[in-house]
């Protein structure tokens, strides 16, 4: 695992690097990842519209910045994801603010998923491939200390709920999902970070 994670780190990029990768791939009518399609470009497109306003609007709680702050060790989260991810738009600039809110204690590095499959499969949830996934690295040791993701408690369950009675994730779920996130304010994303970093 450890060699897997500090090959994905060698090739990983800064949350602005990783902002502009995607933008500049819109700019040529692609998405991230090896498919292609017309919805994956009109996903990309809408989750880019969703992190300008996040990344201005996006506020960390007094109480989080302060337990941040007091984190006893230095880390690196390593999140892997894609641009045409509708979750990963909502929980990046929250990690962003989060990291930037720490003042050096934690670092994030982001990789995509389909450039990184041998990381992706260590990191599997319910045996998919879902994004995104933050591994928490101890930035001393480089080991692996836990992982969070794909999205907080509260999605799940929504979306969880929704597939358990209609079997399927749709255009509907995937609007109410993102009413969810807009609601919450990433304060229960905060929350769950802020409990693993704690409890490490």
């Amino acid at each position: 695992m450890k060699t897997t994670v500090a090959k994905a780190l060698f090739h990983s990029h800064s949350y602005s690097e990783y902002r502009k990768l995607v933008s500049d791939l819109l700019f040529d009518g692609k998405s991230t990842g090896n498919e292609q399609s017309e919805n994956l470009k009109q996903y990309s497109s809408l989750n880019e519209t969703r992190m300008d306003r996040l990344d201005k609007t996006m506020r960390i709680s007094d109480e989080n910045i302060l337990k941040i702050k007091n984190l006893k060790r230095e880390y690196v989260w390593l999140v892997i994801s894609e641009g045409w991810c509708g979750d990963a738009a909502q929980i990046m600039p929250i990690l962003n603010q989060m990291t930037i809110a720490s003042e050096n204690k934690i670092e994030m590095k982001i990789v995509l998923r389909d450039e990184n499959e041998e990381l992706m499969k260590l990191f599997l949830t319910h045996k998919k491939k879902a994004i995104p996934k933050l591994i928490i690295i101890d930035r001393e040791t480089g080991s692996v200390l836990d992982s969070w993701g794909p999205r907080p408690k509260g999605a799940t369950d929504l979306i969880d709920g929704y597939k358990k009675k209609f079997g399927v994730i749709d255009e509907k779920i995937k609007t109410e999902l993102q009413l969810w996130y807009l609601k919450d304010k990433g304060l229960s994303t905060q929350q769950e970070l802020i409990d693993v970093m704690q409890n490490l």
